[in-house]
């Protein structure tokens, strides 16, 4: 994390957007950051005029306008030191926020827009930016004692060594700064069919497979714990699911953070299983942190 780069927020003036910039304050004063609030919308193509041609300006452009200055307004009731900067741009709200992140120390985004129907559990403005951004995204989500930072605890979802690296870093950090524990799962499962080389290595396939998982676990935490030995560290294996065992977990954590595999050149949504259902049904902040493959 490159400590003078911003925090950006995508701010739409929903209730969820309003959570993010609250949620976006207490991160940027934690470390010394400044924040940007990003209002994006392709209001000329839809209103039909150019800026460039008339003097007035669009409608959508003045509630902009508008949208960001209650948030900068709102961020500096929350915190006054906290240095705030402010763009309205007319661009896709996705594209323009992957942009901004190419500049970011992270985004953040609500869990739904304004616009967004009722019945979507997660946004498509924050579903497009969790899977294709270069930096960590976090989408702010979940409870009041989630969002609030109430249970003074830090969930990693330790996934393979190669794909979470950079997560593990970023999580150790996080905890490091609020000075609170960091809790880091391994989910593990036995296969439908084991190998008899597989049932040879232990005394049932069951602890072999919770032996890899604890030797991966701590293949993956070894750097981390060494950069960051105050950091207080609660290390659990457990058969299942993943996305089953860290969505459950999630409702202890006022963060919950999963690595991601970015592949250079490919342009779809980059998601796994796991990270689609914490962003959906999570119980507090989730934070996908990419790692280039």
């Amino acid at each position: 994390m490159t400590l003078e780069l911003p925090l950006v927020v995508g701010v739409d003036g929903s209730d969820g957007s309003l959570m993010a910039v609250d949620w976006a304050v207490d991160e940027a004063a934690r470390y010394g950051l400044p924040l940007r609030l990003v209002y994006a919308s392709l209001w000329e193509r839809y209103e039909g005029i150019t800026p460039s041609v008339t003097l007035e300006r669009p409608s959508e452009q003045v509630m902009a306008d508008h949208l960001v200055a209650s948030a900068a307004e709102r961020a500096l009731r929350r915190n006054p030191e906290v240095k705030v900067t402010t763009e309205v741009l007319p661009a896709d709200a996705a594209e323009a926020l992957l942009h901004e992140g190419n500049n970011a120390t992270a985004l953040v985004t609500g869990s739904r827009g304004r616009s967004e129907l009722k019945g979507l559990l997660l946004g498509s403005v924050g579903l497009a930016v969790a899977a294709r951004a270069y930096c960590p995204v976090i989408v702010v989500r979940g409870d009041k004692a989630g969002v609030s930072g109430s249970h003074e605890r830090i969930l990693l979802g330790a996934g393979d060594p190669t794909s979470s690296g950079i997560a593990a870093r970023f999580a150790f950090r996080e905890a490091e700064v609020r000075r609170c524990t960091l809790d880091v799962v391994r989910a593990w499962r036995c296969p439908a069919r084991e190998t008899a080389d597989t049932a040879a290595l232990a005394e049932t396939p069951a602890q072999y497979h919770e032996e890899q998982a604890r030797t991966q676990l701590d293949e993956l935490l070894r750097d981390a714990v060494a950069d960051h030995p105050d950091v207080r560290v609660s290390r659990t294996t457990i058969e299942g699911p993943a996305r089953k065992v860290l969505l459950h977990r999630s409702a202890a954590a006022d963060l919950v953070i999963i690595g991601a595999r970015r592949k250079h050149g490919h342009f779809g949504l980059q998601l796994g299983r796991v990270s689609h259902t914490l962003l959906h049904h999570a119980y507090c902040p989730v934070a996908v942190v990419p790692q280039l493959a």
